[in-house]
């Protein structure tokens, strides 16, 4: 990372915009009218994730060799060619912008003008640093496998993944001059979904008022930490706002008792195994998820810029004040 920011390509006027997440997503489960048929399932797929994010961040560290460009100066020289960069370079410890870029992480020009679209899912497997990747796979961590042995391992695979690609799209939409890397999309859409799981299934929950204020309380502190220099808050929302309809989609729970009804005897009404609103927020999210995504992609490639449609939405990410410039972050 060439440069007194956290990037400056050479003449460039970008840096790297981790997807940070310093705040905890820590949050226990709402407790609930279990079914005796419900199952529990063994979480392995986040897991999964978490040594694949690790596994990715290793390979960073193994091309981007440190003392082979930086001699003399990178932190940790006893690692070798996995040393870090410079901390006035990078504070994160980690790799160099210009190696992460290599690795397929998002930038405005290459996904639009170089048609290299693979970028808005590669980015998610890469972290601008230790404290940036231990950061997300901690949270990952702490929501993701309650939420794998509640609804299994597909449906919360399904979130994540889509999660990730929706805050790379949005993310894109918005900046034009810095790299952005980070699983803290997918996260963010992970804590959407935990939202409109309980607002879904809300009628099942017995203490869900303080269930809702904690998430809520949880949600605010991490999207206000994206206020902050080289957090990129866009990717945060747009992965919250795919998660939370996803959450509609994929994470309904079926009626109290409803599998019981198989031995009842004919002539008693049945209950259908969801309630009627439940079908309303899966019908409503479908569409808005659907269209969404359409209108996203295709103001994208057609190199759309989402500031001159939203004015305002750079103070979402960064708001100036006296210790930082927004125009240089």
């Amino acid at each position: 990372m060439r440069g007194e920011d956290l990037e400056n390509r050479g003449g460039g006027t970008g840096e790297v915009k981790s997807r940070a997440n310093n705040g905890s997503y820590s949050l226990s489960s709402s407790s609930y009218m279990i079914d005796d048929s419900e199952t529990r399932w063994t979480s392995w797929l986040v897991p999964v994730f978490v040594v694949a994010n690790v596994a990715m961040f290793l390979v960073s560290m193994y091309f981007n060799n440190c003392p082979k460009h930086n001699p003399g100066n990178c932190v940790a020289r006893f690692l070798g060619r996995f040393s870090f960069e410079p901390l006035k370079l990078n504070p994160l410890f980690g790799p160099s912008s210009s190696t992460l870029e290599r690795l397929g992480a998002l930038e405005w020009t290459k996904v639009v003008q170089k048609h290299q679209g693979w970028r808005l899912v590669t980015c998610i497997w890469l972290h601008a640093g230790v404290i940036h990747l231990v950061a997300n796979m901690l949270s990952l961590v702490f929501i993701g496998i309650r939420l794998e042995q509640q609804f299994g391992f597909v449906r919360i695979g399904v979130i994540y993944l889509l999660s990730g690609f929706g805050g790379s799209v949005l993310s894109s939409l918005f900046i034009r001059n810095n790299i952005s890397v980070g699983a803290s999309g997918a996260l963010f859409g992970l804590l959407g979904a935990m939202l409109s799981e309980l607002i879904t299934n809300w009628t099942i929950y017995t203490n869900k008022g303080a269930a809702m204020i904690t998430l809520l309380v949880i949600i605010v502190i991490n999207l206000g930490l994206g206020i902050l220099p080289h957090v990129n808050n866009y990717a945060h929302i747009g992965g919250f706002l795919t998660g939370f309809l996803l959450g509609f989609v994929l994470l309904p729970r079926p009626q109290f008792g409803w599998l019981d009804q198989r031995n009842l005897p004919a002539g008693i009404p049945v209950k259908t195994k969801y309630k009627a609103y439940q079908y309303v927020l899966w019908f409503i999210s479908i569409v808005l998820l659907i269209v969404g995504f359409i209108v996203a992609l295709v103001m994208l490639f057609r190199g759309e810029n989402g500031n001159d449609h939203c004015p305002w939405c750079h103070y979402v990410t960064c708001v100036p004040t006296s210790r930082w410039n927004c125009d240089k972050n």
